[in-house]
Order: structure tokens, then C-alpha cells, then sequence
């Protein structure tokens, strides 16, 4: 089926090109989602009387897209979730977890615009991509962890932080704590 883009679809075209896709992809994607048009002779005289229109509010789009990007540039969320010692959680991290750490941020998004490139099941620092806008594409990271602290430490240590870690700075936050008190007694 041939179809008019009137916006940029990733891997398909830009707008005002003709494609050639799928029925079912036209169907129940392209066309409800406003993103094309059939390509007949009247779509085509009338794509052509509005194109300068589409081109107009695409830009605008684009630059309000870019000042979001530039506000959003390099933020680091955190999704705090359960796992195991091993670090592997119950489940885990969706678009819309992601949608929803970023708007208690500050940024609104949609959970639409978040593409998650490979499932996030483990605790670590992952990296997501958030389309603001067809031509508009940002990164944020992503902190998974199982607490406030441990994604501290995550974040200071760029990568996933294991129990044994913890345990570790537990054990020397007492061994500090006791050697204070044995400097003071003395």
C-alpha cells in the first residue's frame, strides 16, 4: 500500500515522501496515528496545498522539542525496585516506570517516547533513548536500584553495585565510627 508521510517516521521516510508499506502497518498504525495519508491523486493535490503548512508546525514542534532536549541533556533518573543478592530483579524496568521517574523529575514525557532498546532486568545504570520529536532524540540514564543508597553508590561507581559492596561499606562506616570513640576515650 502507498502512502504520503506527513512527518518523519524512523526507518521509513521523511515527510512528503511516498512509501510503500504494509496494509495492516497503513492500517492500524500510519493512518489512525495521523502519521500518513493514502497516496492518491486527491490526497496528493491536497498534501500539496497544506505542505507548507506541515512544514510550518513540524518546525515549530522541533524547536520547542529542542529546548526540551537541551533542558533534558544528560539526567539521570532513579527507578528503585526489589531484586535479588545476585542482582536480578522481580520483574522488570517498563517505559512507563520511566515515563513516571522522569515527570516526578521535573520532565514531562509520555510514555510513547521512551524506547528501551534492551530489556532492563538487572540493577545498573542503563542507558534509554527519549524521542521528543521525530528529528529529536535525547539519552537519560537509568538507575536501577534496590535503594536511595545504593543508587548513590551506583552513580558514584558508573555500574551495579552488589550486596558483598554494601556490606563492605557498612563495615567500614562501624570501623570509623568505632575508632572515632577509641581516639576520643584516649
Amino acid at each position: 500500500m502507498e502512502v504520503i508521510l506527513l512527518e518523519r517516521v524512523e526507518k521509513l521516510g521523511q515527510m512528503g515522501q511516498v512509501v510503500n508499506v504494509k496494509p495492516g502497518f497503513a492500517r492500524n498504525f500510519l493512518l489512525p496515528q495521523k502519521k500518513a495519508m493514502r497516496a492518491t491523486k486527491a490526497n496528493m493535490a491536497v498534501f500539496e496545498k497544506q505542505k507548507a503548512h506541515l512544514e510550518a508546525v513540524n518546525l515549530e514542534r522541533r524547536k520547542d522539542a529542542q529546548q526540551v532536549a537541551t533542558k533534558m541533556d544528560g539526567v539521570t533518573v532513579v527507578v528503585i525496585r526489589q531484586a535479588a543478592e545476585t542482582g536480578v530483579l522481580y520483574g522488570s524496568v517498563n517505559n512507563r516506570d520511566i515515563a513516571d521517574a522522569l515527570d516526578a523529575a521535573g520532565y514531562k514525557t509520555d510514555r510513547k517516547q521512551i524506547v528501551i532498546d534492551t530489556p532492563i532486568k538487572t540493577l545498573g545504570l542503563f542507558k534509554v533513548r527519549v524521542v521528543l520529536h521525530p528529528e529529536v532524540t535525547i539519552s537519560v540514564t537509568v538507575n536501577v536500584a534496590r535503594s536511595q543508597e545504593e543508587s548513590e553508590l551506583q552513580a558514584q561507581r558508573g555500574g551495579m553495585v552488589t550486596a558483598a559492596d554494601l556490606r563492605d561499606e557498612d563495615e567500614e562506616e562501624t570501623y570509623v565510627q568505632e575508632t572515632a570513640t577509641e581516639d576520643e576515650e584516649a
